[in-house]
């Protein structure tokens, strides 16, 4: 896309006589383009392309299907649903200025949404964890508001919502066959995984036999770590890297939550959690998160010591979760 493109799709969506003064590249996206768009009056958004050559991640089978819950939440439309979704449950997101799917103003898919300029989650905490305190309370208020809205199927928002069904028989059993996929992968790339491999086979086999079935699922982002939370001028959380949404156990949400914030999790904590799917879901992500980040490191992604320790960190936990 080039700057000229933009700068047509910045007066579409801003408004007025407004001339784009800079494009700034926003750091962390790794499956789209994020650029914050300034003005020439100071006026600012932000805008999410979705194209090839701004994904980092190498392509792999089966990234097409929209029927496969941990697919990649690329494009548009998956992004539009679960803004819908969230939005009509409350959920504090960037409003949307412009879409473009039709080519208008690019060649790829485009949204430009409001520009929220201040910390995320994650540098409040670490900076202020008192002024932290009543952020964390109105994400908690969005996570109950999310697991209050029910589906009697799993899968993307986008799915879902148009009345969709999704593969596999059950969540437990959709996520011990990625987790599954995950440690084969693992295995092909650090002897330690690859020594331990029947072990931690064992384990998840016998962790996803445990978990009782279920027929209702909430709501989940899906990858809720705290810097996928902006705050607004009011101290509101704003969600955002959202098109990865679905319907799902909010197990699934609360591991990654725990993995991610460690003993700022607490104000999150919910009651009835299923302590069997919470197992299983601690040991599958801790494989996702190191098969994962091993697996972008074969492309071009520029921050790569920080991708090599988030694999590194997940491995050694894993591991941990087999000899505990």
């Amino acid at each position: 896309m080039t700057r000229e493109q933009l700068a047509g799709a910045a007066r579409a969506a801003l408004g007025g006589g407004r001339r784009l003064e800079a494009v700034e590249r926003v750091a962390g996206g790794s499956k789209k383009g994020v650029y914050r768009l300034v003005m020439n009056d100071a006026t600012s958004a932000i805008a999410y392309l979705w194209d090839d050559a701004e994904n980092y991640w190498p392509a792999a089978e089966g990234d097409d299907d929209l029927t496969d819950p941990f697919s990649p939440g690329l494009g548009l439309d998956l992004f539009r649903a679960a803004h819908a979704r969230l939005d009509a449950l409350g959920v504090r997101v960037p409003a949307i200025r412009l879409v473009d799917r039709d080519g208008d103003h690019c060649p790829a898919d485009l949204a430009i949404v409001e520009d929220l300029t201040g910390e995320n989650l994650e540098q409040l905490l670490v900076r202020d964890p008192r002024a932290a305190a009543p952020v964390m309370a109105r994400l908690a208020e969005s996570l109950e508001a999310m697991r209050g809205h029910r589906a009697p199927a799993y899968g993307k928002v986008a799915v879902v919502d148009a009345g969709g069904t999704s593969r596999g028989t059950s969540c437990e059993g959709v996520v011990l066959d990625r987790a599954l996929r995950d440690l084969a992968e693992a295995t092909s790339r650090d002897p330690r995984i690859a020594e331990a491999h029947d072990r931690l086979e064992e384990r998840l086999l016998g962790l996803a036999a445990a978990v009782r079935p279920r027929a209702e699922y909430a709501v989940v982002h899906g990858e809720l770590g705290p810097d996928h939370v902006l705050v607004d001028a009011d101290g509101c959380p704003v969600v955002i890297d959202i098109e990865g949404s679905m319907y799902f156990d909010i197990e699934w949400e609360h591991v990654f939550l725990r993995i991610r914030l460690h003993a700022a999790y607490q104000p999150l904590e919910a009651d009835g959690l299923d302590e069997d799917r919470l197992a299983l879901y601690m040991l599958a992500q801790r494989l996702s998160l190191t098969a994962g980040p091993l697996r972008l490191l074969d492309g071009n992604f520029p921050d790569r010591a920080f991708m090599a320790g988030i694999a590194e960190h997940n491995l050694k936990q894993a591991l941990e979760l087999i000899h505990a």
